[in-house]
């Protein structure tokens, strides 16, 4: 038997299970959004600034609500709150449903956007509900995303956690950008409004399924006693910012991530222009151009583990700035939706490689009663810069187009990401290394 204890591929256990098939589900549901958002937004506006305005609306929730997000995962039961968080995206979502039929009439259908340059005006009723679902949306999914990390720990033991986090990144590229984007254009040919009440409903599934985790077993950590002691929500963030601002390896890593994410998402602001008038795709085709995502991401969840022993985990994430910089600037001089596929595929591979290093990094490193504030601190940083980097990226957009042409302006924030995402490289390489890894986690283990 105790032999059997120490083998890391062991039977992940039914709470583990449960987990996975909600984010399964749920991550269905984010698949068909990530084509139906975009192309709601793009029919309702033309305008590149508001259009990244959108995108800022998405990821401003992590600069403002992260850090007390990993204050409210700390107080709280885990599971109650993961339940709360996607019970309110399927009520959000199904508004949104509703709200596209009721202005159906005023927009052009999504098979009449092809090609279309910045000829339509602004449906200002539409854009209003785009833009204001999208930011409550990001609310809950900070709560949700957050919360979701932080109970990963409990549902495993330690030496299955980059396993059961690849696993669990595997499945969500196969929905995300692969299965739910195909549906997502699918049902977006037959009527916007239909994409988005199927979203409602993967988002109501998985909240079920959820609160299905069994209450008390060892697993699954319950509510915390109420206590008249209980410190401030200041004082609780304060403690979790002092810890990874003081952390050797966590700081640069937050920092690198944050500028990495702000430079993905100035590329990543206007896509859905880009991916109109410069690739010239339609629904089907802006569709298959994320599942080249998906393919790299799949890939990366089942063999990131050997890669990253393989390569080394510093080498890996040198790797993940230098390919995504290169595959940035292939994209912004492409003009084949072909060529782009391969080239998310490739970036996608190395992002995930990212993910299962540092995130199975923060939970064994992280002590558990702080695991919330830290996770949310560290989020905060690296989602946070996301607003800022969607701006500048429709900034970039109107700048190139004034400059030059409209295409021009649409490839510019590639081009420029991805020059700076390979500097990065100079701040990154001589922090992140593998022996800074191994030391933190070396620590993390003394630690009473």
């Amino acid at each position: 038997m105790a032999e059997a204890q120490l083998d890391p591929r062991r039977p992940l256990g039914r709470p583990y299970r449960t987990l996975f098939a909600a984010s399964t589900i749920s991550n269905l549901g984010d698949g068909i959004g990530l084509v139906a958002y975009p192309w709601l937004a793009s029919a309702v506006t033309r305008d590149p600034l508001l259009v990244s305005l959108i995108i800022v609306a998405q990821r401003l929730p992590w600069l403002l609500f992260s850090l007390p997000a990993g204050v409210i995962a700390d107080r709280f039961e885990r599971r109650r709150i993961m339940v709360l968080a996607n019970t309110a995206r399927a009520v959000l979502t199904a508004v949104v449903a509703i709200s596209v039929l009721a202005i159906g009439d005023r927009l052009p259908g999504p098979d009449e956007l092809d090609g279309i340059e910045a000829a339509l005006d602004t449906n200002v009723t539409g854009y209003l509900v785009v833009l204001v679902a999208t930011l409550l949306l990001g609310v809950a999914e900070v709560l949700y995303d957050n919360t979701a990390q932080t109970i990963m720990p409990s549902l495993v033991d330690e030496d299955q956690l980059e396993r059961a986090n690849g696993r669990l990144w595997s499945t969500e590229q196969v929905m995300n950008t692969l299965l739910g984007p195909a549906l997502g254009a699918a049902l977006l040919v037959a009527t916007f409004a239909l994409p988005f009440g199927v979203d409602a409903v993967t988002f109501a599934l998985s909240a079920f399924l959820i609160s299905r985790l069994p209450r008390r077993v060892k697993h699954v950590q319950e509510a915390p006693a109420p206590s008249t002691q209980r410190a401030s929500m200041r004082t609780e963030i304060a403690e979790g910012l002092r810890w990874l601002w003081k952390h050797p390896l966590l700081k640069p890593l937050a920092i690198t991530l944050g500028l990495l994410n702000a430079l993905a998402t100035m590329t990543s602001a206007a896509f859905v222009l880009f991916a109109q008038e410069v690739l010239r795709t339609e629904p089907i085709e802006f569709a298959l151009v994320e599942t080249g995502g998906a393919a790299g991401g799949i890939l990366a969840g089942w063999v990131a583990a050997d890669v990253s022993r393989k390569l080394g985990q510093g080498p890996s994430l040198w790797a993940t700035l230098l390919v995504s910089g290169f595959t940035s600037i292939a994209i912004g001089l492409a003009s084949n939706w072909l060529f782009v596929w391969a080239m998310f595929a490739v970036s996608m591979f190395f992002a995930v490689l990212w993910n299962v290093i540092t995130v199975s990094l923060r939970q064994t490193i992280i002590p558990d009663h702080l695991l919330g504030r830290v996770n949310s601190v560290y989020r905060f940083f690296a989602w946070g810069m996301m607003p800022f980097g969607a701006i500048l990226g429709g900034v970039l957009v109107a700048v190139g187009d004034a400059m030059s042409s409209r295409a021009f302006g649409l490839r510019l924030p590639w081009l420029v990401g991805g020059v700076l995402q390979i500097a990065l490289l100079a701040y990154a390489a001589p922090r992140l290394t593998t022996a800074r890894i191994e030391e933190s986690r070396a620590a993390a283990i003394e630690a009473p």
